[in-house]
């Protein structure tokens, strides 16, 4: 039995400028920090002559082309794994759709699995490179490769994302002390949504591709504040990390109708009156987590998850990235 993990992850700045639709004509750059929540992956040898899947739904398959679950499927032709005697099954800390970078996850710890069973482990590198292709090129799906990257990295990440779809990684070289204040600084409440980003990300790629004047411009304000996030994380400047997170959520919400909603907006305007010093929707918009920062943590707490009931979910940063977690 083989058992791998990868991380979800949260994003710190320059988010959706990892879409090629926009990185292959303006370079993107974001920053990613995974968190200690995981998306595992077990692979079994059985005694069936069958592949079983085990997620959300059962399949039981003696075919590649016969498997519901896309992902399962490319990932098994592009290793060329024939599907007999096989058990695979997942199981996540954070439901999909909640913008932690699910997806990315999955893929990453379903490859690092697949090539640890063929005893073939390939590089880090080679690991998300394959998981943003069976996402983005096999699959047809309107997403970027920051998931892929930060799952498989780990840590507090900037990615440059070049014009020949080549991956800049600089590890951010934060002090403990930065590291410290973020994970105490930093709350994360559940706005009680989820969604597919799939619609929001779609409507991006087909402005981007289409060189729409606005959304060029507003990708363009949020790969700046990415870089000035940076800047702000390496000097231990959390208060303008902190700025540059609320004028990234304003800007972020002008991206598209979908982008919040009354309730979204109200939670923020709630935590702005009580102590966050900036924050912004995790992920794609449209609903997941809601992440604020803050430097009285106690009284927002109370006033989000004790007054108004929402659920909080505790992290601390990963710095492992895709492992395996055992092997028998």
């Amino acid at each position: 039995m083989i058992i791998t993990r990868s991380p979800l992850r949260l994003s710190l700045g320059g988010g959706g400028t990892d879409l090629p639709s926009y990185y292959t004509e303006h370079t993107g750059f974001l920053i990613a920090a995974a968190v200690d929540r995981y998306v595992y992956i077990t692979l079994h040898h059985g005694f069936e002559e069958e592949l079983i899947i085990k997620y959300s739904r059962l399949e039981r398959v003696t075919r590649i082309e016969d498997i519901q679950h896309p992902i399962i499927r490319e990932a098994l032709t592009l290793r060329n794994i024939p599907p007999r005697y096989l058990e695979i099954t997942s199981l996540s800390d954070i439901p999909s759709g909640t913008g932690l970078g699910s997806s990315g996850a999955f893929t990453t710890a379903l490859l690092h699995s697949l090539d640890l069973h063929c005893k073939n482990p390939r590089s880090r590198e080679t690991l998300a490179r394959d998981a943003c292709h069976i996402e983005i090129d096999r699959l047809k799906e309107p997403v970027g490769k920051q998931d892929q990257y930060i799952a498989a990295y780990g840590g507090i990440t900037a990615f440059t994302f070049h014009p020949d779809h080549k991956v800049g990684v600089e590890p951010l070289p934060l002090s403990a002390e930065t590291l410290h204040a973020l994970e105490d600084n930093l709350l994360l409440v559940f706005t009680g949504y989820t969604r597919s980003a799939g619609s929001l990300l779609s409507d991006q790629d087909t402005k981007s591709r289409a060189h729409d004047p606005g959304m060029i411009a507003n990708l363009h304000k949020v790969k700046e504040m990415g870089l000035a996030s940076r800047d702000a994380l390496v000097n231990n400047d959390l208060r303008t990390f902190a700025e540059i997170m609320h004028v990234h959520w304003e800007n972020k919400r002008r991206r598209s109708a979908n982008m919040s909603n009354s309730h979204i907006d109200d939670l923020y305007d709630l935590a702005r009156r009580n102590g966050a010093l900036g924050g912004k929707v995790v992920g794609a918009g449209g609903g997941g987590f809601l992440m604020l920062y803050t430097e009285n943590k106690t009284q927002l707490r109370h006033i989000l998850c004790g007054e108004h009931k929402l659920r909080e979910l505790r992290f601390r940063f990963d710095f492992e990235g895709t492992a395996l977690v055992t092997r028998s």
